[in-house]
């Protein structure tokens, strides 16, 4: 990037409300023509009645109109997106071809397991692989995303703990946790207890020995934690854990700093699950389909979700549901296009190319720790894993917030990277390269972040009223989360 341009470079055309290109009796589709109305197929009870002000446009314009604002996005496809905790990485279209294939996109889900082998296979095969990534002895392809393995694997632990001398109260999660574990917690009906970091934002073996009672059922521990770091203590916080006889429940959200380079099983975690859409690069957000695995030690195995798959002599089935397992978490078998998008990352890449994969990934997200600690300050002056994480306070004397860095970055044409989380951290910017990003794309990010900081010195305000070069301007999110305009008129 040779800097901010005066003009855009490019054609961006603008584009009105899709209600302003409305007109009466415009369609896009003549549906009447080939299979009749929705009332000669309809009972009446399933049919809405109109919806007033609901737009009429044409096919073309319907078109135009959705096309155009794709092209306002931004997203990895398009830009650097260096949204940290979230693991933006690149999906390699490799990935889109298999999940593609008529076999896997046209399979439904009821179709009978002996018309179904090769998606079993693949889908037993990526159970292996992720044990084997991991260090964990069974694995459930179930859970429809990250936060959902969480919940479902809180929901193993209250039932190995009803087996194991009663259930339990508590959960111990620390300061610096992803926000969906307390809300996991919470859903699986544990209280939530907080185990806060020590001056170096990591969490100590002894904080976890004081908080320890019978009554905990488990530990929730984000590793390297949401500062970007690896939990030095890992091992001895297990130990203390196990020794009252609870669970250590490793939030998997981070797996792409450890691949091929430590294996949670191996230090202590009893339950995990794999964001698929972080670690190996299926689609991130919109609302899904995510999906999100679980991964279990051998004690906790026959509480995972049912039914699993079982080899016979005959092929791959789907077994009936055990006795102790806490039952269906999703319809069906998980999201299997996710699967296959997974399973094709892991096999192109391999054992080296994982392994490779988290070191490139650590080394980017030292370089600009280095490379910026210049600029901004940093949350903690520590070598990290996959993401660092800085503040706004060198910018306040100029009285200039970490949402104005955010909003200037997109006149810069690079998204932002996360803003204000981790909590612990005041005025956060949390920033994860990911292994896919080039060095000039890093550097051109250098240059925007560093040009960001002189304006803020210089001229605050124009970063007050960033961005100016986006289709729309700035926008007043309070307002707009506070009082949302739900429906549209011309009133309005």
């Amino acid at each position: 990037m040779s800097g901010l341009r005066d003009k855009q470079a490019g054609l961006l055309l603008d584009e009105a409300l899709i209600f302003e290109r409305s007109a009466p009796g415009r369609i896009g589709a003549d549906v009447a023509a080939e299979t009749g109305v929705p009332q000669d197929h309809l009972p009446p009870e399933l049919l809405r009645d109109s919806i007033e002000g609901f737009p009429e446009v044409s096919e073309p314009e319907v078109l135009r109109h959705f096309l155009r604002l794709s092209q306002w996005n931004f997203g990895t496809a398009t830009t650097f997106y260096p949204l940290g905790s979230c693991t933006m990485k690149y999906n390699p279209l490799a990935n889109e071809v298999a999940a593609r294939l008529p076999g896997f996109a046209n399979l439904h889900p009821l179709a009978p397991d002996e018309t179904a082998q090769g998606a079993l296979e693949l889908c037993w095969q990526l159970q292996d692989m992720l044990a084997e990534i991991s260090g964990m002895d069974a694995i459930s392809l179930q859970p429809a995303a990250g936060a959902h393995g969480e919940l479902t694997g809180m929901k193993m632990v209250r039932a190995y703990h009803r087996d194991h001398g009663g259930a339990r109260s508590t959960v111990l999660i620390p300061a610096s946790a992803h926000g969906t574990n307390p809300a996991s917690a919470a859903l699986a009906g544990y209280k939530v207890q907080t185990v806060e970091g020590n001056q170096l934002g990591l969490v100590d073996a002894e904080a976890v020995r004081r908080a320890m009672t019978d009554q905990v059922a488990a530990l929730m521990i984000t590793n390297p934690n949401t500062l970007g770091l690896f939990e030095r203590e890992i091992a001895q916080v297990a130990e203390a854990v196990h020794a009252k006889g609870g669970l250590v429940y490793f939030d998997g959200a981070n797996l792409n700093a450890l691949l091929g380079v430590a294996k949670p099983g191996k230090v202590g975690a009893d339950v995990l699950q794999f964001n698929l859409h972080k670690t190996f690069s299926t689609p991130h957000g919109g609302g899904g389909p995510g999906a999100g695995p679980i991964g279990v030690r051998a004690p906790l195995a026959p509480y995972l979700p049912g039914p699993r798959l079982a080899r016979h002599d005959d092929g791959l089935r789907w077994s009936a549901i055990p006795q102790r397992s806490i039952g269906r978490v999703r319809s069906f078998h998980g999201n299997v296009g996710m699967l296959v998008r997974a399973y094709a990352y892991i096999l192109a890449l391999g054992g080296d190319g994982l392994t490779q994969a988290t070191r490139m990934a650590v080394l980017a997200a030292n370089y600009l720790r280095v490379r910026l600690a210049e600029t901004y300050q940093l949350a903690q002056p520590a070598i990290c894993m996959h993401e660092c994480v800085f503040t706004d306070k060198t910018l306040e004397p100029h009285g200039v917030k970490t949402l104005d860095v955010a909003k200037r970055l997109l006149d810069y044409g690079t998204y932002a990277p996360t803003i204000y989380f981790p909590l612990v951290v005041p005025g956060a910017l949390m920033i994860e390269p990911t292994e896919s990003e080039s060095l000039e794309t890093l550097d051109a990010f250098i240059a925007s972040m560093q040009a960001i900081a002189r304006e803020a010195r210089d001229t605050p305000d124009v970063l007050h009223n960033a961005p100016t070069t986006t289709p729309i301007g700035r926008l007043d999110e309070a307002r707009a989360a506070r009082r949302p305009v739900l429906r549209w008129s011309k009133s309005e």
